[in-house]
């Protein structure tokens, strides 16, 4: 039965790890070198309609599953919304095709830091998987409160666990980039000590 089980994750993950090479590639043809896939991320902001394939939202998904987590705990929940009327209760301005990725943990979704820093390498390897496949995606944590409070129940989140974070996974207008999107970066010197 395992190997039932683990056969479609190590196909999923050969198709990630490849679809990355293929990124990698795409950014050494001269779009930014072999640090472009590492530094050309941005937090999308013009989503457009479009439906995402189910096999690169199941590599989407696996990102966030092999994240690293303490002690290997994996204390995260994943709940992928699909249904545009409970997304835009999320989300005000989800447009047809975007997906919500639900990430929770067990408790208030604010006291356990170690549970949360887990949650927060599985947001993130979710929203870096999702451009790694072209896609745009967009990490929230504002809307937490509210869904806590009225959205568990009719997101079926497991028992005890409350979101931390969700992330809006979708197709972006042509044209939009890091350089044209992105907000500005505090200069390096500003966050960085160096100690030799």
């Amino acid at each position: 039965m395992k190997k039932n089980i683990l056969f479609p994750a190590v196909v999923c993950m050969a198709v990630f790890l490849g679809s990355l090479q293929t990124v990698c590639a795409q950014q050494n043809s001269g779009t930014g070198g072999p640090a472009g896939a590492i530094l050309n991320h941005y937090a999308a902001r013009n989503f457009t309609a479009g439906a995402i394939p189910a096999a690169d939202l199941e590599l989407i998904i696996q990102a966030g599953i092999r994240a690293p987590s303490a002690r290997n705990l994996q204390p995260w929940h994943f709940t992928v919304v699909q249904n545009q009327n409970l997304a835009k209760k999320m989300v005000s301005d989800n447009v047809d095709g975007n997906v919500l990725i639900v990430v929770s943990a067990r408790g208030d979704g604010t006291t356990n830091g170690v549970q949360i820093l887990d949650c927060a390498l599985a947001v993130e390897s979710i929203y870096l998987a999702a451009q790694a496949l072209g896609y745009g995606s967009r990490i929230y944590t504002g809307p937490m409160s509210a869904l806590n409070s009225s959205l568990k129940t009719e997101l079926s989140l497991p028992s005890g666990h409350s979101a931390v974070a969700l992330v809006r996974v979708g197709k972006v207008q042509g044209g939009v980039d890091a350089v044209s999107a992105a907000s500005s970066r505090k200069k390096t010197e500003e966050l960085v000590t160096y100690k030799k």
